[in-house]
């Protein structure tokens, strides 16, 4: 990521742990892809303001791109199992199988995962796909 392109990832994501809504992050997280297009950890929280915007068009594929880029990223592959439950599109257990191998190497990535999809109910309680989603990482 270019210098501008990292100041601006931080400041999202600060703005984001601060409540700012999905609606008002995706032109910020935008304007970060469109200066560092290859920038997995930007395109996957593109596709999560998506997600959480119901977007799951754009979700799918921003997830895709994330994904492409960086195929080890479980928030990547949990994003693109979203995108394509929402869609209603088939290949949802293969990302999920590869989240739940990534996950068990590595408790860090496991936890930031667990919380992410808990932050994500928190801001969508309602979402059953997540809840799906959930179940079926950490309750296998």
């Amino acid at each position: 990521m270019t210098d501008s392109a990292e100041v601006l990832f931080e400041q999202g994501i600060e703005q984001y742990k601060a409540g700012a809504s999905a609606s008002e992050l995706i032109p910020v997280f935008k304007g970060v892809c469109d200066r560092a297009p290859k920038s997995s950890p930007a395109l996957t929280c593109l596709a999560w303001l998506y997600l959480l915007e119901d977007k799951p068009n754009s979700a799918l594929k921003t997830a895709q791109k994330a994904v492409k880029l960086s195929p080890q990223d479980p928030q990547g592959r949990v994003n693109l199992a979203l995108a394509l439950l929402e869609t209603g599109k088939k290949g949802v257990r293969d990302h999920i199988d590869e989240a739940v191998q990534v996950m068990a190497l590595s408790a860090e990535l496991k936890e930031e995962v667990q919380q992410n999809l808990e932050e994500g109910l928190s801001r969508k309680p309602d979402w059953k796909n997540l809840q799906r989603v959930q179940k079926w990482l950490f309750e296998s």
